[in-house]
């Protein structure tokens, strides 16, 4: 009788112990901290996935977009994109030795990071078109993934794709795991965001939104067919483009969108603006210690890299978008903390 009862108690606390740890493996969003911003995604997915809510949504119609660039991972001191082609100015200069001394490309081979960091935004555009067009869409993709697995990052000096945001991560997740659609409606480039989207987030390449150049068929030597890059660009995906671009690629209007600048403000009015319950949500850099700091909004250091201005946190804040603090707001910011 009395080991029956030891049996007994080891059976209850053993199925209370399992009953915490899938209650914990279970709770979403657990590297946010309780506040507004964790309470409004939670509330939006009951309101919008409960059958019999006046809310409800149907599953086909339950699209969710991020932008990618300060939404999703890093994007100080400069895109991974601007850093992947400003890197491949090198290579692309033997292959055309006209442009060793023509600017921009005569500054960034000289390595003055000042220099460099002066750069307009049209001299990049200039270095962006040359340096990912004219050759096949194979090569592009397989130079690209080779970059992205071995480039690191100046600071953490880990590979681009481990500084993604663990909370945003759990909000993919979170969602996708409540029927929802998640797309990446980006101002990089599509092309280059495709290569590594579905390992590292999870979005598969057709659900990726982003700036994106022509192509051109044609067949190699054998016969084989295959498209060109050319520099010409059909879709610039920032600004208005975002939402034109959803219309475009997508077809829907998202009933949740995710961003963290000014070129982000016309995707989240017009999410904002559908019938229904929808969310629209903003990430303030604010965490100079465990990421970085940047606005010019709240007196934040202001910065051309995810520029988020004063006037866009009153709009914000006017329309009933959601500013995530990632200082308040966020436990962990990357997966690698505390290991």
């Amino acid at each position: 009788m009395k080991f029956t009862i030891v049996k007994s108690s080891v059976v209850v606390v053993t199925l209370t112990v399992l009953s915490l740890s899938l209650a914990r493996a279970q709770e979403p969003l657990s590297s946010w901290n309780d506040g507004a911003a964790k309470q409004a995604i939670v509330e939006f997915v009951k309101a919008t996935t409960a059958q019999g809510s006046p809310q409800f949504v149907p599953p086909e119609e339950r699209i969710a977009t991020f932008d990618q660039d300060g939404t999703l991972w890093v994007e100080h001191p400069m895109y991974t994109q601007i850093v992947y082609c400003l890197e491949r100015v090198p290579a692309l200069v033997k292959t055309r030795p006209e442009l060793k001394n023509k600017e921009p490309f005569k500054t960034v081979l000289s390595g003055n990071q000042e220099a460099i960091a002066r750069l307009s935004t049209n001299e990049l555009v200039e270095i962006l078109a040359a340096t990912m067009t004219g050759m096949s869409v194979d090569e592009f993709s397989a130079e690209a993934k080779q970059w992205i697995t071995e480039a690191k990052h100046p600071r953490w000096k880990r590979p681009y794709t481990e500084l993604t945001y663990q909370p945003m991560q759990e909000v993919l997740q979170y969602l996708r795991a409540n029927g929802y659609k998640t797309y990446i409606v980006t101002g990089g480039g599509q092309d280059f965001v495709r290569v590594y989207a579905e390992q590292v987030y999870g979005i598969p390449p057709e659900q990726v939104v982003g700036t994106a150049g022509g192509t051109k068929y044609g067949y190699d030597k054998s016969g084989k067919p295959f498209l060109t890059k050319e520099p010409k660009l059909l879709l610039n995906d920032n600004n208005a483009g975002k939402p034109e671009g959803i219309h475009l690629m997508i077809g829907r209007r998202p009933f949740a969108a995710f961003g963290n600048s000014t070129g982000d403000q016309q995707m989240l009015e017009y999410t904002k603006a559908g019938a229904g319950a929808r969310l629209a949500m903003i990430v303030l850099h604010d965490d100079a210690e465990r990421e970085y700091a940047y606005g010019p909004a709240q007196g934040l250091p202001d910065t051309k890299v995810g520029t988020f201005t004063q006037a866009l946190y009153d709009e914000a804040k006017k329309n009933g978008w959601t500013v995530i603090s990632m200082k308040n707001d966020w436990k962990t910011i990357f997966p690698f903390e505390g290991k």
